[in-house]
């Protein structure tokens, strides 16, 4: 497959691109932090160095990728890459990727068909997005950076009439306990077990995992907390979608999440549309 972004300038593919608001102005989200669409290809990599670095230096996966230091798959070069920077410094801070309806058409399809049968889902793919890799450096999780993603991502959507994302959201397979988590398969069943209890899409939306968690061979019944960026998707309302597929190479669990823009409660649309 033919890649476009071979040279410095990064484009997107042309099959149409939508309208990223804030690209190529920079948004300024507050007195310290910036939000932009990468441009370039320089500031692709840097996102894919901040994704290497949480993903593979502290969850401990196993990346193949062609450039040392970088976390790059096929579906890179068809996503729009959303960055959060430091406004003095220029580091990133936060990332995530989005592919658009088009371009998953393009591609052939979404990360999340490699994980999931997403058959359910068919009726909604022409207005859904698929949101992913996110990761925050590790001295900035606490909120900011997430907020400022998400505020963006919201203003695309609406500005492209997008009205559904999805995503997987991973339960590492090992955690700090000063979360509230234990370690290995045991917490990524408990969690599950309580978000299916409570959180699970109607039946019209439930997917199935490719390879699935062996949950039944597992103790589901811990006292543990979902990963903080699972509880802030949900906050928003998130629906869980099925039980959670295994990804060994990344060493996490990773469940099947959507959000629906008209499923935000009403403080976080006035806080991310104004609306």
């Amino acid at each position: 497959m033919q890649h476009p972004h071979t040279a410095t300038e990064y484009e997107a593919p042309q099959t149409p691109r939508l309208r990223t608001p804030t690209t190529p102005a920079r948004t300024v989200a507050s007195d310290t932090i910036e939000v932009s669409w990468a441009c370039h290809q320089d500031e692709v990599r840097e996102a894919q160095r901040l994704r290497h670095a949480v993903f593979a230096g502290e969850m401990g996966a196993r990346l193949d990728t062609r450039l040392p230091g970088h976390d790059i798959d096929i579906f890179d070069d068809f996503c729009e890459h959303l960055l959060v920077r430091d406004a003095d410094t220029r580091q990133v801070l936060g990332t995530y990727r989005l592919l658009t309806p088009a371009q998953a058409r393009r591609i052939g399809s979404t990360y999340s068909d490699t994980e999931f049968d997403l058959t359910r889902l068919r009726s909604l793919r022409e207005r859904m997005v698929e949101i992913g890799r996110s990761c925050v450096h590790r001295d900035h999780r606490q909120g900011k950076v997430i907020m400022a993603l998400w505020g963006a991502l919201a203003a695309f959507m609406v500005d492209n009439a997008l009205d559904t994302m999805i995503g997987c959201a991973s339960i590492p397979m090992q955690h700090d306990a000063t979360t509230g988590l234990v370690g290995g398969g045991h917490a990524a069943a408990s969690v599950w077990k309580q978000l299916g209890q409570r959180h699970l899409a109607s039946i019209e939306w439930q997917v199935r995992p490719r390879l699935p968690l062996p949950i039944e061979e597992l103790d589901g019944d811990l006292d543990v907390l979902p990963p903080a960026l699972i509880r802030a998707y949900l906050r928003l309302g998130a629906k869980v979608l099925g039980p959670p597929a295994w990804d060994p190479d990344f060493n996490t669990a990773d469940l099947p999440m959507m959000l629906r823009i008209g499923d935000l409660p009403a403080r976080y649309r006035n806080h991310f549309l104004g609306s």
